[in-house]
């Protein structure tokens, strides 16, 4: 999904409660519900490693259980990587913040495709201006980045606005890869946006946003 992250790993296995319209893993069909895989628990992290923990279902979605969080946090805990935190619900990640001096080592992202909510395509995923505020907040205590894909329609001075609000320290933009006919802006929209992204941060375009330029 992105290229600077070295490796995934998943814990928690099975169909995401957020159920984007878009979503990649929707390619294999209907997923099993949701579960805790234990034998993720053995597996050898190693060192130096950016890895992205919950790369498959959102680790922080309403229906996960707090025990499943605590205990794919404990076992980064015990090696020395960089861990990347994607979530739609980043209310949530503050529930987690004082418990773990994994946190230090961790960058959270959001995923904000547009500024406005579409229900038809984000379905149970919390509204991007919730995403946004809950952003602001862990900003203060840890590295946030933002990731715009696939990125939407959206009005310009709004988005940029909401993400600002982010403090992001990167933000990652990308198209639609998997044919889904969604409302995408125009090429000038996007190369606008990028324009107004950068004077405050860095940004990261995905290679599937090649399509839209």
């Amino acid at each position: 999904m992105y290229e600077f992250i070295t490796h995934t790993w998943n814990t928690i296995k099975g169909e995401c409660f957020h159920d984007c319209s878009y979503c990649y893993m929707k390619r294999w069909g209907k997923l099993k519900p949701v579960r805790f895989d234990e034998k993720e628990l053995k597996t050898d992290l190693g060192n130096g490693n950016f890895i992205f923990v919950g790369s498959s279902c959102d680790m922080f979605a309403d229906n996960i259980p707090n025990e499943w969080i605590n205990k794919t946090l404990e076992h980064c805990q015990k090696f020395d990587n960089k861990y990347l935190l994607q979530t739609k619900n980043p209310t949530r990640v503050l529930d987690f913040i004082d418990a773990y001096v994994i946190i230090d080592k961790c960058v959270v992202c959001t995923t904000i495709e547009s500024d406005s909510f579409y229900p038809e395509i984000m379905k149970n995923s919390p509204q991007p201006i919730q995403r946004s505020i809950a952003m602001q907040e862990l900003s203060k205590v840890i590295d946030t980045y933002v990731t715009i894909e696939p990125i939407l329609e959206f009005n310009l001075e709004h988005i940029v606005a909401m993400i600002k609000r982010c403090n992001p320290k990167q933000i990652n933009v990308g198209a639609d890869s998997g044919g889904n006919n969604l409302p995408e802006p125009s090429k000038e929209k996007v190369l606008q946006l990028i324009d107004e992204l950068q004077k405050f941060t860095t940004i990261h375009n995905k290679s599937n946003l090649h399509r839209l330029l």
